[in-house]
Order: structure tokens, then C-alpha cells, then sequence
């Protein structure tokens, strides 16, 4: 019996067999890895001093991916977007193409017939520069160096979307401060206590257009009321409500599915100063949440509460195709 003991703890030896610490140290980081991962565990049980074990939260890998492509795509647009500031000086086609009217070679052109003024003065040479602050006239109107920019934002409740407002209040524009190099203006107003999604830009043309009393947008809202909506009020609504400026017309008016009666969709064109608010309120309601969920054609899809995005060229060109 001797004999065959001691044979056996030859073989042992001979196996070559290590406990799993001493492998693990031998094996380099990837024996170590595989220590790490059974950490607060013994090889026959587990250990009363070691820590319990932690159990992260799972994660979505496809979500993950996506979010950092997102991310990614936006981080080369805005580099796109601060790369075109001008510097000191600039050449004066350069300076005309980054207002956005019309390409450097197009500009090129304009210059040689003579259109463009600098300082009062007619520039018709090719390589002039300019600086940022010199006043550059093409048929009649001011040109600005800035490349434009189209910030998408989904506004969270307490902000303002109106510029002229005191500083000291919380500004639509401070939650975009690092969207542009560039000042953004909103496009149309949001009240303090609404949510959803507003574009700002620095595109003036495009400001001026989407701002006009005689442009209209499609915008859909997602309104909470204060009690239910009867179908009578409902109907009414669909018919037209009288407000100060005249009839009321929705494009679109329902219960949202699955939800209570007091949850209404509601889709319309007039632009109104807070013309869905004085609709409920004209007919005894009371809302109590309003989030904008699309405007002119732009959705807050994948834009988390208080976020922004930059729009994308397409979405840009369907924006001035309105």
C-alpha cells in the first residue's frame, strides 16, 4: 500500500497538475483575467473574508454600438462646422461660400463681375482677403462668414426659446452652447413649461422664411389634460374653435391609443402664439403636460430629454425645399 502511495504522488508530479492560483500567476494576463473573474470564490468554496460578488447590469451591445456610432457622426459634423470659422483673414470667395449662398467657384464668379463690395469699395481681384470684421455687400444684402448650422434640441420643461428675454433666465440656446461656434437662434417659441423638439440655426434666410405669419409648419403635439376629453368637446375642436385671430383649424385631432382619455394627439399648421393651450382652454380644459413630438418634418427620435443633434444634410435640404 506504501508503495503504490508513493507511486501515485509520482504520477501526480510527473502530470505535471499546479493548484489553479499557481497556474493562473504562470499563465500571465490571460490567467489572470480568469482569476479576476471568480473573485470572492475559493477553488472548494466560497471564502468568508473574501467580498461578495458584484453583478453588473447587462447591456444592450447593439444599442451600445448604435450610440456611439450617433456619436461619432455628430463629432464629425461639428468638426466639419468649426473648421470652416474663419480666421484673421480670409479670401474673399472663401468668406462668401462659408454664408452659405452659394460655392467658392460661384463666388469666384460674382466677384469678377463685379457684385461684391468690400467696405463700400468693389472688388472684382481674385485672392483678395478680407477680415471678419470688414463689410461685405452682395446685391444690396450684408453677408455674415458663418457656415450654417441646424441644431435639432429636445426642450425640457423651464426653458425659454425667446432671445429677448432677461440672461438671467434659462435660454433653449444654453443647452446648444456647444453645438456651434457660432450664436443659434430658435426657430419659432416653445412657452417655459413645454416640451418637445425646436430647431435653432444660425441661418438668418431660414429664419426669416420659417418665422413668417404667413408660413405655416406641420407640427404634432402630445397633450396631457387635466381631466378627460368628451367627445362633444372633441368634435368641436375638429369643427374649428374661435380664438382672437380667428378660426382655430386642426389638421388632426385624437384619444392616443392605449392611453387615457385624457392623453390627446393633436396636429396642426397655424402658428400661434400658444394656440394649443387656448384651444383645450376655450372648450374647459386644462393642459397640464404639451410636447411637441414633430415640427416640419423633424422628430425627436433618438434625442434623449435635454439633448441635440445636428440636422443632416438631407433633412437640411427638405427644410428648404418647404
Amino acid at each position: 500500500m506504501g508503495r503504490d502511495n508513493s507511486n501515485n504522488d509520482k504520477k501526480k508530479k510527473s502530470t505535471g497538475f499546479k493548484p489553479r492560483e499557481v497556474a493562473s500567476k504562470q499563465s500571465g494576463s490571460r490567467g489572470a483575467a480568469q482569476d479576476t473573474s471568480y473573485k470572492g470564490k475559493s477553488d472548494y468554496g466560497p471564502s468568508k473574508s473574501a467580498p461578495k460578488p458584484t453583478f453588473k447590469k447587462p447591456f444592450d451591445k447593439k444599442q451600445d454600438d448604435a450610440e456611439k456610432t450617433r456619436s461619432f457622426v455628430q463629432k464629425r459634423r461639428f468638426d466639419k462646422i468649426a473648421k470652416a470659422v474663419p480666421k484673421e483673414t480670409i479670401r474673399l470667395n472663401k468668406y462668401i461660400a462659408n454664408s452659405g449662398m452659394c460655392s467658392r467657384r460661384e463666388a469666384d464668379e460674382l466677384i469678377t463681375q463685379g457684385l461684391v463690395t468690400v467696405n463700400g469699395k468693389t472688388i472684382s481681384e481674385m485672392g483678395y482677403q478680407v477680415l471678419r470684421t470688414d463689410k461685405v455687400i452682395f446685391d444690396g444684402q450684408g453677408i455674415v462668414p458663418e457656415k450654417p448650422v441646424y441644431v435639432l434640441l429636445n426642450k425640457p420643461k423651464g426653458y425659454i426659446s425667446d432671445t429677448k428675454f432677461d440672461k438671467a433666465d434659462k435660454n433653449v440656446t444654453d443647452l446648444v452652447a456647444n453645438a456651434s461656434p457660432y450664436k443659434l437662434y430658435p426657430v419659432g417659441k416653445l412657452d417655459r413649461t413645454s416640451l418637445g423638439v425646436i430647431l435653432l440655426t444660425n441661418d438668418q434666410l431660414m429664419l426669416k422664411k420659417m418665422t413668417h405669419p404667413a408660413f405655416t409648419l406641420k407640427n404634432i403635439y402630445q397633450v396631457a389634460l387635466d381631466k378627460k376629453l368628451d367627445k362633444d368637446d372633441l368634435q368641436a375642436i375638429k369643427d374649428g374653435i374661435r380664438l382672437d385671430e380667428g378660426i382655430a383649424e386642426v389638421d388632426h385631432i385624437s384619444y392616443i391609443e392605449g392611453q387615457a382619455k385624457n392623453e390627446i394627439g393633436i396636429e396642426l399648421h397655424l402658428g400661434w402664439n400658444r394656440i394649443v393651450r387656448r384651444i383645450f382652454s376655450k372648450v374647459g380644459y386644462e393642459v397640464e403636460v404639451l410636447d411637441r413630438v414633430m415640427f416640419a418634418g423633424l422628430t425627436k427620435k433618438n434625442i434623449k430629454r435635454g439633448h441635440w443633434r445636428i440636422l443632416t444634410d438631407q433633412e437640411v435640404n427638405n427644410l428648404k425645399m418647404l
